[in-house]
């Protein structure tokens, strides 16, 4: 069984995000591969709050140029979750 700080890997902390947040709604970046279920329970048993629904947003890897040198930025799976009113994360507090 996979560990909630495995699922969860960090907060997405920008500007939008920064917006949403005063909305009820957090974004992370999370495992590939988890769903949604698995997303709720690690957040209600890291955060110790009431979530409401997961969205999920898979970001595609894009090439990238570093000089003559070419590559990719890696892929990433973002988890956009909206807690119950009233509750909020510390962890987006400014």
């Amino acid at each position: 069984m996979k560990s909630p700080y495995d699922i969860i890997r960090r907060p997405i902390i920008t500007e939008k995000t920064t917006n949403l947040a005063e909305k009820g709604k957090y974004t992370f970046e999370v495992m590939p591969g988890t769903n949604k279920v698995e997303i709720k329970k690690a957040i209600e048993e890291i955060f110790n709050v009431n979530v409401v629904s997961v969205n999920i947003v898979n970001v595609r890897r894009k090439s990238r140029k570093v000089g003559k040198y070419s590559g990719f930025r890696p892929a990433v799976r973002k988890a956009i979750v909206t807690l119950e009113a009233g509750q909020t994360l510390d962890v987006f507090e400014v």
